[in-house]
């Protein structure tokens, strides 16, 4: 049955395309790590949380960071690999039911770099960095974590390691059949690390300026796109804001963001996930655009903005044991018919309420259910 879209919701749910990827509307599942698959094998319980959401009529999902096949990138074993028969067996079925479903699915590749997790009810992480861990300049922090030097600066050994463990996952997604990879380079984990000024105070040619710093990334990106084909789509994910440090920031003006991006755009990167606490603030002052709709405007690349989209209260508080209620999306909306970003990205939303965006479509708030820190525990 065809329901007819109401102008207002047009630009959230016209279709979208980029290149080889074509989405029925533009709402994105955001990545939201659960910590659901023991030994990091994904089960049939995730299959049916996948399949719920694609079902549900979202048009993208990004998993849940996956781990990379390689010491320190995450010490919770219940977070999922991306390598392996057993592990790529799992995502192959997920993948396929998605699809069927159809939405498309996209593996967001997360190595945690030099920085701590929080403790979160049914989480199993530990409480110490591990040995293994590893970031550009040593330098710790993250998570109400002080900032301070740790270990020894990466060598171009461990990075070249690093680069290949990102490539050998895109290879995976891509193999599979996969719509597309995504890398987490925000909230202070690794590649993030390679861009902040406090936590890379490197003298190669992986650190220096913003440019200069965004070397890492663009390596990665590049290594991806040789190793999977020129129209599989890459997605890079980045955030200001770091979770133990709200006010930090990578680019202070337009200009600044505009040559961190420049190099991971000349690498192949095809669309941005900007990463913000609350969508609706301004980035820089002078202009009401917040950072997905800089980035698109500098960039020239289609921006996924996301940030408390539908709730009132952010992810940080979430994950510290606040509920968020149900709030309606009348400026998201606004923002996306001035043509601000192309994607909006729900993450708790979409835990709350599989059906997510058939509520949306309906106009059915009052059905919405609110977010409880109880539901990112569990598999639902």
């Amino acid at each position: 049955m065809t329901i007819e879209v109401a102008d207002a919701l047009a630009p959230l749910l016209a279709p979208f395309e980029m290149g080889p990827l074509k989405l029925r509307n533009r709402v994105a599942m955001a990545p939201m790590t659960r910590s659901g698959s023991p030994g990091g094998v994904p089960g049939p319980d995730m299959l049916d949380y996948y399949r719920r959401r694609a079902e549900g009529g979202v048009g993208l999902i990004f998993t849940e960071g996956v781990r990379l096949s390689l010491a320190g990138a995450n010490f919770d074993s219940n977070v999922p690999l991306f390598d392996g028969d057993e592990v790529l067996a799992g995502w192959d079925r997920i993948r396929s039911a998605v699809q069927a479903a159809g939405a498309k699915i996209m593996p967001q590749l997360w190595h945690i770099g030099l920085t701590t997790i929080p403790k979160i009810p049914g989480y199993e992480q530990g409480d110490d960095l591990g040995s293994d861990q590893i970031g550009p300049s040593g330098i710790a922090g993250g998570f109400g974590a002080p900032t301070e030097k740790r270990r020894e600066p990466m060598t171009q050994r461990e990075i070249d390691a690093a680069i290949d463990a990102y490539a050998v996952a895109g290879a995976n997604a891509h193999r599979l059949g996969f719509d597309g990879v995504a890398l987490h380079g925000a909230h202070g984990y690794l590649i993030d690390q390679f861009l902040w000024s406090v936590t890379n105070q490197r003298t190669d040619r992986y650190g220096g300026g913003i440019a200069e710093r965004a070397t890492f990334a663009a390596e990665i990106v590049a290594e991806i796109r040789r190793r999977t084909s020129p129209d599989f789509p890459i997605v890079m994910r980045f955030s200001q804001w770091k979770a133990h440090d709200y006010e930090a920031k990578l680019a202070t003006t337009p200009a600044e963001l505009e040559a961190m991006l420049r190099p991971v755009i000349d690498a192949g990167v095809d669309m941005f996930d900007c990463s913000a606490r609350r969508y609706w603030e301004p980035e820089f002052a002078g202009s009401d655009l917040n950072l997905a709709g800089w980035t698109q405007k500098l960039t020239g690349r289609p921006s996924i903005t996301v940030g408390s989209i539908g709730l009132d209260g952010e992810m940080i508080d979430s994950l510290l044991g606040k509920s968020a209620g149900v709030t309606r999306i009348d400026r998201l909306l606004e923002m996306m018919a001035r043509g601000d970003f192309d994607l909006a990205g729900v993450g708790r939303g979409l835990i709350a309420n599989p059906d997510w965006v058939e509520l949306v479509r309906a106009g059915e708030w009052g059905r919405m259910k609110p977010y409880t820190p109880d539901l990112l525990a569990r598999i639902d």
